[in-house]
């Protein structure tokens, strides 16, 4: 039996994204978090949040990540540091549902970093784009069978392109929040989605 699901425009959604290390949760730091909340349909852009990450003990920056993301060392020195951030982002997400492009990446470096500052991870309702995405996908099979039977491109800039939606520099944690805020919106829209069951 399904319980009662809210209409999805009742839910506070906050879009997350996070500039890490590397791609490894275990071993790179998270560096940069940006948020900004969809609040009754909309795009809410006066109430963002982003901080520079200060990585603690071992945390691991790969050269590699710094070809994308542009943070050297020296600029998250000086960072608030990580319980502090954490505290931030909880304050959020407690507050409706977590969205994010790439659930499987952002959601385990969050589930680590809450585990390492000593705070119970709160397991809110988990919104993806990339799952979003393949639905859409799906669906445009199910309509169409003789529709090209291929994946649908999952990169952020990509996905919005596709869906009409302007280009924004990559790689800065806010500006890929705002992007995946967007993005859910028009995906929502494409899969006349009513409820957070319909989007989670």
């Amino acid at each position: 039996m399904l319980w009662p699901s809210p209409p999805w425009d009742e839910v506070v959604y906050w879009a997350l994204d996070l500039e890490t290390g590397g791609l490894d949760p275990r071993t790179d730091a998270i560096l940069a978090v940006g948020m900004i909340p969809v609040r009754a349909g909309g795009v809410r852009l006066g109430e963002t949040f982003a901080s520079l990450v200060r990585p603690e003990g071992a945390d691991h920056i790969d050269p590699g990540s710094i070809r994308a993301h542009q943070l050297v060392p020296g600029d998250v020195s000086g960072a608030p540091g990580l319980a502090e951030v954490i505290e931030r982002i909880h304050a959020r997400i407690t507050e409706g549902a977590l969205l994010v492009h790439q659930a499987a990446l952002d959601v385990a470096f969050l589930k680590r970093a809450y585990k390492r500052v000593g705070r119970r991870w709160p397991d809110p309702p988990i919104v993806d784009t990339v799952a979003l995405l393949l639905k859409v996908a799906k669906r445009a099979r199910l309509i169409h069978p003789d529709a090209p039977d291929q994946e649908p491109d999952l990169n952020l800039l990509a996905a919005r392109r596709k869906l009409g939606l302007p280009d924004y520099g990559q790689h800065d944690a806010l500006t890929d929040a705002i992007a995946t805020a967007e993005l859910f919106l028009a995906l929502r829209r494409r899969l006349g989605a009513k409820t957070l069951r319909d989007v989670a």
